[in-house]
């Protein structure tokens, strides 16, 4: 086998946040989809509806897995015992499991570059061990889920958790989420965000930011970092497109 050569991106001491679902993952596949339908045997659309209208307490850990199982059995007419619940609640953490391999590219090229790496997921605390102790924990320096911290992105409390946890200014902070509204809440406590919709426009954003003067940050940097977006081919806008 070859040796892999790496294209370093080297942003220190700037730290790179990254979230997990949709970015550094894919989401779940038709098939990943299908399987928990055939679990399920109810309604499809209803299904889907409770799935994400209960997501958000999952991911906060005010409901814990049964309970949230419960609550969409409850708003489906579903009658699954313990055995299907196991089943539907592998089969969903088994959809998130699939990783775009070129954003594991750009994290190991971060990682070759000296960068430090946090990761700041919205889920259940029952993806914290697959996280920091599966191949991804070995990227970051710092993993941060929301069920663990029963706080929630976009909320200011835990971009500031996060920031106080790994010792570091706004200002010295990226963050990269694929939904604008996790980005802007980063944004209006001054860190510096960009909104995931593919791997090659996160490149060109991340090589823009190394190439910046040091540790010259606020507007100024915003806007050379912009200039050379640009210049790059992207749109100027460092959240991405939506």
């Amino acid at each position: 086998m070859g040796t892999v050569t790496r294209s370093a991106l080297a942003l220190s001491p700037r730290t790179v946040i990254f979230d997990y679902g949709e970015v550094i993952s894919h989401s779940p596949s038709a098939a990943d989809r299908s399987v928990i339908e055939q679990l399920a045997g109810v309604d499809l659309d209803k299904f889907w509806a409770s799935y994400w209208a209960h997501r958000p307490e999952l991911d906060l850990a005010v409901e814990g897995v049964q309970e949230y199982w419960a609550a969409i059995a409850a708003d489906t007419g579903a009658d699954w015992d313990d055995g299907r619940v196991y089943e539907l609640w592998l089969a969903d953490y088994r959809s998130w499991l699939s990783v775009n391999p070129g954003t594991v590219g750009v994290l190991a090229d971060l990682r070759a570059g000296g960068t430090r790496l946090a990761l700041l997921s919205n889920a259940g605390p029952d993806f914290g061990s697959y996280f920091r102790h599966g191949m991804l924990g070995e990227y970051f320096d710092s993993v941060y889920v929301s069920g663990e911290l029963k706080l929630l992105k976009p909320s200011a409390e835990i971009y500031a958790h996060v920031l106080a946890d790994l010792g570091i200014a706004a200002s010295e902070a990226v963050f990269i989420d694929n939904r604008a509204d996790n980005v802007r809440g980063a944004q209006e406590l001054g860190i510096t965000g960009h909104v995931f919709t593919d791997v090659a426009p996160l490149r060109a954003f991340l090589e823009s930011l190394s190439a910046l003067p040091g540790m010259i940050w606020g507007r100024t940097v915003v806007e050379f970092a912009r200039t050379r977006f640009r210049a790059q081919g992207g749109d100027g806008c460092l959240e991405g497109n939506i």
